[in-house]
C-alpha cells in the first residue's frame, strides 16, 4: 500500500538508544484519520509514526482501515529502504509488483515486500462478478512498514507470500505470528531486525511473554483490554516502552489487538512519501528517479530503479497509469525527535 497524502510530511526517526526509549509504562498515542482520497477514495486510521514516536523497534509506519466497502485500488507507486507487511482482516488483495509477483492475499495470510534499493507496486480488491444491486466486498486491513538497517537497505527487492504462519496458544490467548517470534513460535517470514508482529485474540485474563530486549506497543482492533490498570479501546496506540517480561491484560469477550515490537532502532531515519531513507538528498534522488522513469519506454523502464509492474500498460483499462510522486517541500526535510516526556 502507497502513502496517497498530496502533501506528506518528512518523518525524520532518531535513533533509539539509552535515553530515547521510556522502560515499562503506558502511553495512549491517539489514531488519525488520513484522507488518501485519489485513486482510492479510502481514508486510513494512523498511528506510527507519530510526532513523539517515530518507531517502536523497526516498525516505522502502521495504517489500519475499513472495515468499508470501498474497492481498494493502488496503482503502480514506488518503494525504497522498508519491508511492506500487508495484513488483511477482511476481503482479498490482488498485489503485482516489479520483481514479477502475481498473487492474492487473504484473511490469514501474509504478505512481505522487500524494497530494498527501490521497487514498485499495485494492490486491488479482489471483486466479484459484477451483479446488479450487489453489495462491494467488505474491505478491512492492516498496513505496516519495517525500517530497513543501513546493512541491508541497498539489496535487491523482493518479494514472499505466507499462506501457512504459526500460532502460539496460553491461558485465555491464541496468538497468530506474523513476523519474528513469539510464546516459542517463530513465524518463516525474512527480516532484517530483531522483530516481533502477532495478531492475538484473547478472552478474560492473560499473561502474554515478552522479550525483555525489545520495545513493545498494542493497537486493539476489536474489544478492549485492561492494562496497567488502564482501559484501551479500538483507536489509540498503546506504547508499552521496553523491559517487560511480560504483559498482563484483562481482555472483554471477543477482543482481539495487535502486538508489534522490536529491539530499539539505532539508526536516525528519514521517512517521506514511500521513501524512507537517511538524508534529504536520498530522498529527493528517489522522487527524481521515480518520476524520470515515467518518460521511459517500457524497454527502459523495465531496468530502470523501480522496473515495471505487470498488467498497468496503456491497455490495462481503469488500471492503466501510476501514482505520480507529490511535489518535494520548498525547505529542506528536518528531523523531529522522539519524546522524553514518558
Amino acid at each position: 500500500m502507497t502513502n496517497l497524502e498530496v502533501a506528506p510530511t518528512e518523518e525524520i526517526c532518531p535513533p533509539a538508544g539509552p535515553g530515547g526509549t521510556a522502560g515499562p509504562c503506558l502511553q495512549l498515542w491517539p489514531q488519525r484519520e488520513v484522507p488518501l482520497g485519489g485513486v482510492r477514495a479510502m481514508n486510513v486510521q494512523r498511528t506510527l509514526p507519530q510526532r513523539g514516536l517515530p518507531t517502536i523497534g523497526a516498525w516505522c509506519f502502521l495504517d489500519s482501515f475499513g472495515p468499508d466497502r470501498t474497492a481498494m485500488s493502488v496503482l503502480p507507486h514506488p518503494h525504497t529502504g522498508l519491508q511492506t507487511v500487508t495484513w488483511p482482516l477482511a476481503g482479498n488483495i490482488r498485489h503485482r509488483d516489479s520483481v514479477g509477483s502475481d498473487v492474492v492475499v487473504r484473511p490469514g495470510e501474509l504478505n512481505i515486500m522487500t524494497a530494498g534499493r527501490g521497487v514498485s507496486h499495485s494492490e486491488f480488491a479482489v471483486l466479484p462478478a459484477p451483479d446488479a444491486g450487489a453489495l462491494l466486498p467488505l474491505q478491512r486491513g492492516l498496513q505496516l512498514w519495517v525500517a530497513l538497517p543501513d546493512s541491508d537497505r541497498h539489496r535487491e527487492p523482493a518479494f514472499e507470500q505466507h499462506r501457512d504462519l504459526p500460532t502460539a496458544t496460553g491461558p485465555g490467548f491464541t496468538a497468530t505470528v506474523m513476523v519474528g517470534e513469539f510464546a516459542g513460535a517463530v513465524s518463516p517470514a525474512t527480516m532484517y531486525s530483531p522483530i516481533v508482529g502477532a495478531d492475538i485474540v484473547s478472552d478474560g485474563r492473560a499473561v502474554l511473554p515478552l522479550n525483555t530486549a525489545f520495545e513493545h506497543a498494542v493497537l486493539v482492533l476489536d474489544g478492549g483490554l485492561m492494562l496497567d490498570g488502564q482501559q484501551v479501546l479500538p483507536g489509540p496506540l498503546g506504547y508499552l516502552g521496553a523491559g517487560r517480561e511480560a504483559l498482563d491484560v484483562e481482555a472483554r469477550p471477543g477482543t482481539r489487538f495487535l502486538l508489534i515490537g522490536g529491539k530499539p532502532f539505532q539508526e536516525e531515519l528519514l521517512m517521506w512519501w514511500n521513501f524512507v531513507g537517511r538524508t534529504h538528498d536520498e530522498v529527493a534522488q528517489a522522487r527524481e528517479e521515480w518520476e524520470a522513469q515515467a518518460a521511459l519506454p517500457d524497454a527502459e523502464a523495465s531496468g530502470a530503479r523501480y522496473g515495471l509492474v505487470p498488467g498497468h500498460g496503456p491497455d490495462a483499462g481503469a488500471e492503466a497509469g501510476r501514482i505520480p510522486a507529490p511535489p518535494m517541500p520548498a525547505v529542506r526535510l528536518a528531523p523531529r525527535r522522539r519524546s522524553h516526556e514518558f
